[in-house]
């Protein structure tokens, strides 16, 4: 086995990497690809730290025998159920008969419901430990970061933690396991896009988390996706909790959808102002044409956001619904918010965006503007007030 999958003396990596599925979960595009990471940590006994997706189970098993040789698995804890992450389980069980896989109470509950698995079982609660000879696993609970039977599992003597779907990315490995062996710049735009599309919806259990975790002399990160972090883990915690805060940089996100380009006339009014009054940092998204994953992951990077909208159907156009839908679904909050709307002969966009505002208890920069048919000098100074009132809150 390489060295470059040795973590340290008792941690090894053995996950495996997946560049043919395109949507992560169905939905979320995949254009680097994903990690599945399992490590081994090898001591007098051996224990596995989760599994991967079940079309790569054959290569799960070929890493660990690569690993180990002929040693027999001892333990098989499981972090988190998700089937990314366990639904190698019963491959594991039939090539090693005698492992006894450890979870908390929900986890032992989704081992019956997933995979039939009731035997071989030990549960654990917060705070117990695991002893495997030269190393001792402790474990803790973190519902809800981000499904309910979440754990983190943590290293004593190596100070390493197994933290799950927490601290991860999107982005196939590329060779290198370890952060400082590889070049970081395509995963920091995936870190943010994984929160959130994945976790964003959890920060108040994610910030419970990392008090939790506070107290711990944490010098390795070992997240189930992406790098494992030891050279820039502090900016890694430290971009999970100003995302699990909802504390943005300064920036604004222009989010429109436009039928015959009135209302994208006034998105671009809108970022041209913003730029003449010194902003850097605005970004646009066409939402017919930007995956809706990009949008969130820019929303979450940025406090300001503005949202446009032609009339449809009485209501908000389709592409601009879906954002304003995954928005509440993920209790956004902290925003300095403004918006616009068009109609041609009833309007209800812009005041849907505006009631949607209030209602996320976002900073409101002033009242949406509204066009009515084609674009007109006057809606410029509309968006000029606009622009300038949402600068001033940010």
């Amino acid at each position: 086995m390489s060295e470059k999958f040795k973590i340290n003396r008792f941690v090894h990596y053995v996950g495996v990497n997946d560049r043919k599925t395109h949507l992560f979960e169905n939905l979320w595009p995949l254009p680097l690809g994903v990690s599945y990471n399992a490590y081994l940590v090898v001591g007098e006994k051996i224990a596995l730290i989760d599994t991967v997706e079940s079309c790569y189970a054959s290569e799960l098993l070929e890493m660990i025998v690569r690993t180990v040789g002929n040693r027999p698995l001892d333990y098989l804890i499981v972090n988190h159920m998700e089937p990314d992450h366990s639904s190698s389980i019963n491959a594991i069980r039939q090539a090693y008969p005698g492992v006894q896989i450890l979870g908390n109470a929900k986890t032992i509950q989704m081992l019956e419901g997933y995979y039939g698995a009731h035997q071989g079982i030990i549960e654990v609660k917060e705070g117990d430990s695991l002893c495997l000879g030269g190393e001792t696993l402790r474990f803790y609970l973190t519902p809800m970061v981000h499904w309910p039977e979440t754990m983190m599992t943590y290293c004593e003597r190596e100070q390493l933690l197994f933290s799950g779907d927490a601290f991860g990315t999107f982005g196939a490995l590329n060779g290198a396991v370890l952060d400082q062996d590889m070049d970081l710049s395509p995963y920091w735009d995936e870190m943010y896009r994984y929160y959130a599309n994945i976790v964003g919806k959890y920060g108040s259990p994610v910030q419970k988390a990392l008090q939790k975790l506070s107290g711990l002399d944490i010098r390795v990160i070992c997240p189930t996706h992406g790098p494992v972090w030891k050279k820039e883990l502090n900016k890694v915690v430290g971009i999970y909790d100003k995302l699990s805060r909802y504390e943005g940089e300064k920036g604004v996100v222009i989010a429109y959808g436009s039928m015959y380009g009135n209302t994208a006339r006034t998105a671009m009014r809108m970022s041209k102002e913003l730029a003449s009054l010194g902003l850097e940092t605005v970004v646009m998204h066409n939402l017919s044409v930007s995956s809706l994953s990009d949008v969130l992951r820019d929303v979450f990077k940025y406090r300001g956001l503005v949202i446009g909208s032609p009339t449809y159907n009485a209501g908000l156009f389709p592409p601009v619904e879906a954002l304003v839908n995954a928005l509440a679904a993920r209790n956004v909050k902290n925003k300095v918010y403004a918006c616009f709307g068009s109609f041609t002969w009833a309007g209800a966009a812009a005041k849907k965006l505006q009631e949607f505002g209030v209602t996320m208890n976002w900073e409101i920069a002033g009242e949406a503007v509204e066009l009515k048919q084609g674009y007109s000098r006057e809606k410029t100074e509309a968006c000029a007030l606009l622009a300038k009132n949402l600068l001033a809150k940010l």
